[in-house]
C-alpha cells in the first residue's frame, strides 16, 4: 500500500490560496509552475481548479475545448500514478491572468463559505491510495473527455462536477471526493455510455490504433 505523506497539516483553505493568487496588478499572468509551488499533495487539485475555468466562459465551443484536455492530462497523469503534476514547459510558463481569478473567486465565494463549513481533512485513504488515484484519474479521464465534446449545455455542469473533485483534493477531503466519484460515475453514465458519445468516440480511438 502506497501513501503520499502529508506534511503540511495547517496549510491555508481554498479561499485564502485565490485571494493570494487574485491579489496584486489584475492584468499580471500567473504561470502555472508558480501556482503549483509548494503545494504538495494538493497540487492536482489547484491544477485541476484552474484548468477548469475555461469551462465557465460563455462561449460556445472555447471552454470545453480548453479546460477538456487539460482535466485529461492531470486524469492520465493520476491514473498512471505520478505525486506530482507535470506540464510541458509551454503550459508551465502559462496560466490565468490576476483579474481572471478574482472575478471566479467572486463568482465561487458563495459557495466557498457553505462549503467551508463542511469540509476538512478526513478519509485521506482515499486521495492516498493508488487504487484511490487510478479511480480518480479514470473519472477525470472520461469527464475531460465529454468535456471536450460538443454535449450541447454541459459545459456548466461538468465544470461545477470538476470543481467539486478540486475541493476535495485541495481540501483533503475523502468524503467530498467519495461524493465527486459517485456524481462523477453518474454523469458519464447518463452523458457518455448511454448516450453513445463515448462508445463512438472509444471506438474511434480503438480504430486508429488497431
Amino acid at each position: 500500500m502506497t501513501h503520499r505523506a502529508d506534511h503540511r497539516p495547517h496549510e491555508a483553505g481554498t479561499r485564502a490560496l485565490l485571494d493570494v493568487f487574485a491579489t496584486g496588478d489584475p492584468d499580471e499572468q500567473l504561470r502555472m509552475g508558480d501556482v503549483l509551488h509548494g503545494l504538495g499533495d494538493r497540487s492536482f487539485g489547484m491544477l485541476l481548479f484552474v484548468s477548469t475555468i475555461p469551462a465557465f466562459i460563455p462561449i460556445p465551443g472555447v471552454g470545453g475545448a480548453v479546460s477538456g484536455p487539460l482535466v485529461m492530462l492531470i486524469g492520465l497523469q493520476l491514473l498512471i500514478g505520478l505525486r506530482q503534476p507535470w506540464l510541458p514547459k509551454f503550459l508551465a510558463r502559462r496560466g490565468p491572468h490576476r483579474h481572471a481569478m478574482a472575478r471566479f473567486r467572486d463568482l465561487l465565494s458563495p459557495w466557498l463559505t457553505r462549503l467551508e463549513k463542511l469540509v476538512r481533512p478526513r478519509a485521506t485513504v482515499l486521495l492516498d491510495h493508488r487504487l484511490a488515484d487510478f479511480f480518480t484519474g479514470l473519472l477525470l479521464l472520461l469527464l475531460g473527455l465529454l468535456l471536450s465534446l460538443p454535449i450541447p449545455f454541459t459545459n456548466y455542469l461538468f465544470g461545477a462536477l470538476l470543481l467539486l473533485f478540486a475541493f476535495a483534493l485541495l481540501e483533503r477531503d475523502g468524503w467530498l471526493l467519495g461524493a465527486a466519484w459517485t456524481a462523477g460515475v453518474i454523469s458519464i453514465a447518463v452523458f457518455g455510455v448511454l448516450s453513445g458519445t463515448l462508445a463512438g468516440v472509444a471506438a474511434r480511438w480503438f480504430d486508429m490504433l488497431f
